[in-house]
């Protein structure tokens, strides 16, 4: 019987130099051969990237309805009635750069690779090109037979190996990991702004309201109006909770470089520490500038180091 080991993952060992071709019968302490990342980066990194999952494809829809929703409600119900003209451009310009900045993040989120691990590529061949001395050893993935490199894992819903994965977001169709994790902030960020800017929108709305005649603060009737109302303000207590708290776990994620799936599994550190400051670059881009927070704008991820596999 295979030990749990052996059942979750294969390894293909060096061979001796004796040249008998006899698998090493012992590991000897952990090392790494460093490989460069545009080996194990997918082919399909610089095409279009979905996930045709229908759960993920209905979150994805409902995300952008729900947000379409908040629009509809802020420019018809609360800003265009208004009679200050001053309030409604000002609120308004705001609300909607902030609404087009996180559905751009979501877009981006949804349609970048997030780190896909090339898939079939753990042959017999490849691993021979690899050249391993003796002792050392990779790790192959037995569900898309791609050489697993340090700090991947498998994504049942993707069906790859994503490097640095954190989870799989349903509400994003796609996994977080090391080419879209950028986006998946920006876009928990600015859901967050948008929701907290549409509840005071909706607390001032009220006050005006009561303080002058229904009939006259909105072009809808008050009862359709209140109803409208309370559901954007529902919604949008609903998003800022949830979207803070994803924002502020992501960003501890990032600053102690540890991901999701590796917190969950406390998985033994074996990768260089690095300073807070070194891991957000690392993850926004380099140096510090606006472009970290625009969705538009494509971080190197250190384009310059190598990366390892796990020997």
């Amino acid at each position: 019987m295979k030990s749990p080991v052996h059942r979750c993952r294969d390894v293909e060992h060096g061979r001796g130099q004796s040249g008998t071709g006899t698998v090493s019968t012992f590991l000897q302490a952990e090392q790494r051969i460093p490989i460069s990342k545009d080996v194990i980066t997918s082919s399909s990194a610089s095409a279009m990237w979905f996930i045709r999952d229908t759960c993920g494809i209905v979150c994805a829809v409902i995300t952008w309805m729900l947000v379409l929703y908040a629009e509809f409600v802020v420019l018809f119900v609360m800003l265009l009635p208004s009679k200050n003209l001053t309030y409604s451009i000002v609120n308004g310009t705001l609300f909607n750069t902030l609404a087009f900045l996180a559905l751009a993040s979501h877009l981006r989120a949804m349609c970048t690779d997030p780190g896909a691990v090339p898939k079939g590529n753990a042959t017999k061949e490849y691993i021979e090109s690899l050249q391993l001395k003796p002792g050392q050893v990779v790790y192959k993935c037995p569900k898309c037979c791609s050489i697993k490199p340090d700090r991947a894992h498998h994504c049942s819903v993707c069906k790859r190996c994503i490097r640095k994965m954190d989870h799989h977001c349903p509400w994003v169709n796609n996994c977080v990991g090391e080419n879209n994790q950028k986006y998946f902030v920006l876009f928990t960020m600015y859901i967050a702004l948008v929701s907290l800017h549409a509840l005071l929108m909706v607390v001032f709305h009220f006050l005006y309201c009561f303080e002058d005649d229904w009939t006259k603060c909105s072009s809808f009737s008050p009862p359709a109006t209140v109803i409208l109302l309370i559901l954007l303000c529902f919604e949008g207590l609903l998003f800022l909770i949830f979207t803070s708290v994803m924002f502020g776990t992501q960003v501890h994620s990032i600053c102690t470089d540890e991901t999701g799936i590796e917190q969950l599994k406390k998985e033994e550190r074996r990768w260089a520490k690095k300073t807070k400051w070194m891991n957000m670059r690392a993850v926004f881009g380099h140096p510090f500038s606006l472009l970290w927070f625009s969705p538009f704008s494509t971080p190197d991820h250190g384009k310059a180091e190598t990366y390892q596999y796990v020997v």
